[in-house]
């Protein structure tokens, strides 16, 4: 399995929508609205880095209201 973060920059007032639209792609664990640089961080699990990739690039970034992702996938 394949863990990795998502970090999420929202358009303004959009980071409650954003939540639970993100939680409903496959592959994401859970998102959290956090304060900071980012609006929200997202976990992910899947079976490879090119799953993160489609969920990051096309299921996230494909969200209206998303400005920006940045993606770290765990080493450990």
């Amino acid at each position: 399995m394949v863990p990795a973060y998502i970090m999420v920059k929202a358009n303004t007032s959009e980071a409650d929508r954003l939540k639970d639209s993100i939680r409903d792609l496959d592959g994401v664990e859970d998102a959290h609205i956090v304060a900071g640089d980012v609006d929200l961080i997202v976990k992910v699990t899947v079976d490879s880095p090119a799953e993160v990739k489609e969920i990051a690039a096309t299921g996230i970034q494909g969200i209206s209201g998303v400005e920006d992702t940045q993606t770290y996938i765990a080493m450990d």
